[in-house]
């Protein structure tokens, strides 16, 4: 019998480690097809929360946030892709030069998960950032990745020209923050269990067969 495990995946759309943690559990969930399920909602959280309107050269960036300079920023790229390759995603380095501000891109997910499509729109911006280097703070781009996985364009357009959903957001991120979360991704399980970073398959898989079986005997 398959046991339903709730994940709260916090992360950002701006977040290599997000992706390849993603598709790490998903890989790890399809080797335990049939006896664990995924119940995915994906949280918000903000790398870079006060980035202005025109991003920032992703290089520099690195090298004031992190103190990386651009041998090392190239090293790290390389490093992310051949392990997105791995696990089946194509990272473009060359396409992808700078950082953007991801507020409006998680009200938009906020909306997508009552709409039943946040999964789909979750992973259609990690593609439109990470494989095509398109912005993620412009709104014409979040309205076309949306209505690329079902939504409706002009509702992604009346809620990015407004602030709907933007109290609801704020308040996700700060609820993980005040629980300690203070990197992406993190992957809490069942409300309970916390897996941190970019994790192997095999590591996800573990965890998840492990606590699907203190649930099913609990």
């Amino acid at each position: 019998m398959s046991t339903t495990l709730k994940i709260d995946f916090v992360s950002d759309v701006s977040c290599p480690w997000c992706i390849i943690g993603l598709k790490s559990l998903q890989q790890a969930a399809s080797q335990l097809q049939g006896k664990v399920q995924l119940d995915m909602h994906f949280q918000p959280f903000e790398l870079n929360p006060q980035m202005g309107a025109e991003g920032q050269d992703i290089v520099q960036h690195l090298g004031e946030k992190y103190g990386m300079g651009d041998a090392q920023v190239r090293q790290n790229q390389e490093a992310i892709r051949q392990r997105g390759a791995a696990l089946g995603f194509r990272f473009d380095m060359d396409s992808r030069s700078r950082i953007y501000n991801t507020f409006d891109a998680h009200r938009l997910l906020h909306w997508a998960e009552q709409q039943g499509k946040q999964l789909a729109l979750k992973e259609a911006l990690f593609s439109a950032y990470f494989s095509e280097g398109r912005d993620p703070s412009d709104h014409a781009t979040l309205v076309a990745v949306a209505e690329t996985v079902g939504l409706p364009a002009d509702e992604a357009r009346a809620i990015l020209s407004s602030t709907r959903y933007a109290d609801e957001v704020r308040a996700q991120e700060r609820y993980y923050q005040q629980q300690g979360i203070s990197s992406v991704p993190a992957i809490i399980i069942n409300e309970q269990y916390l897996i941190s970073g970019g994790q192997p398959p095999e590591v996800f898989a573990q965890a998840l067969q492990q606590i699907a079986a203190q649930t099913a005997t609990a």
